[in-house]
């Protein structure tokens, strides 16, 4: 059992590294299209390249073993029942996902030379993961020791202080 639980937190590392690193490589990839043409070739041609590797070398197939391992991890603990502590981690872990499901359109987007979105919107964007992130292992290390409100009073100030952070940034990049 603690190997399958150490492979299921082993696949979350990576499947988490490989989200954070993507979004930075879409930043980069978007920015290149500020520069002159032989320079955004040679960058755009690179970024796509390491753009597929990172993510059906790593972060999908991370994101696929961490649904094979977390309900056996699930089976083993809690036979499937459902404490509410759980309960609200796998919505967290839904919402992930969805938020995964929008990387790879993105993804797709910036291989096919599309790019919708502003280095500014993927940097906070990016940011959402960790949201995520900071959700989900406080709920799984805490359970029940943690109230709802009060968990969600936490996240939400952390969130504020995440996008303080964020505009902060913004406004040092442009001096």
């Amino acid at each position: 059992m603690l190997y399958i639980k150490a492979l299921h937190i082993i696949f979350i590392v990576t499947w988490f590294s490989g989200m954070f690193y993507i979004v930075r490589l879409f930043i980069y990839n978007t920015e290149a299209g500020e520069k002159n043409d032989i320079e955004k070739e040679i960058l755009r041609k690179q970024f796509s390249l390491m753009l597929k590797r990172l993510w059906y070398g790593i972060t999908w197939p991370s994101a696929i073993l961490t649904l094979i391992f977390g309900p056996w991890v699930w089976y083993e603990m809690y036979s499937f029942s459902l404490p509410e502590w759980l309960a609200i981690k796998l919505i967290f872990v839904v919402f992930l996902y969805l938020y995964f499901l929008t990387l790879h359109k993105i993804y797709k987007q910036q291989m096919q030379g599309i790019f919708k979105y502003t280095s500014q919107q993927l940097r906070i964007w990016n940011e959402l993961a960790t949201i995520f992130l900071i959700a989900i292992v406080i709920l799984a290390v805490v359970k029940n020791n943690i109230s709802v409100v009060w968990g969600l009073i936490g996240l939400a100030l952390f969130i504020i202080a995440l996008m303080s952070a964020i505009k902060i940034y913004k406004q040092l990049r442009k001096k």
